[in-house]
């Protein structure tokens, strides 16, 4: 009876533990990032240091430091709901990828006074339509010991502005 009542904890304990991995278990929100580029009126992205006098954010061992808007929609006139703010370091030393720490900071709707932290690779070139992925690693509010992935796309390149769309997959 013993090792029948054991065998059954067992296979529960096992279940619980499958289905705690499950991607279904994951709060899956989506906001997008709009960034007025380096160089334009009002840019919310500047070169910090430019250690490779290339001026680029990607070249090896730049740094910028952005404070996006994040949006519920692609549309710039939709509310602001907060700022992605942080810094992306030219790591790569082909430029092709870099090194990115950022906190996405909600300001307005359903997460207001929350926020999320994000850590590792965004991949630059190609630029559109390329995804990188990196760790969720804490969170405030709402996303109090929040982990997880971030799954992001630059969707749409103007002159002046970059939509990139990120996917949280947040998990608590």
């Amino acid at each position: 009876m013993a090792s029948s009542t054991f065998f059954f904890f067992y296979c529960y304990f096992l279940l619980v533990l499958a289905a705690a991995a499950s991607p279904e278990n994951y709060l899956h929100l989506r906001f997008f990032q709009h960034e007025r580029t380096m160089g334009t009126p009002n840019a919310t992205v500047v070169l910090s240091v430019n250690a490779d006098n290339s001026g680029l954010a990607t070249g090896f061992g730049n740094i910028v430091a952005y404070d996006n808007a994040l949006r519920e929609t692609t549309d710039l006139r939709a509310p602001i709901i907060g700022h992605s703010q942080g810094l992306g370091i030219g790591a790569d030393r082909s430029g092709a990828s870099g090194f990115t720490v950022f906190t996405m900071v909600f300001t307005g709707g359903k997460y207001n006074g929350s926020s999320l932290d994000i850590q590792g690779i965004f991949i630059a070139q190609p630029l559109l339509e390329t995804v990188s992925e990196r760790a969720i690693v804490g969170g405030t509010g709402r996303f109090r010991g929040a982990r997880g992935y971030l799954h992001s796309k630059e969707i749409l390149l103007t002159p002046q502005t970059l939509t990139g769309q990120l996917d949280a997959y947040i998990k608590f």
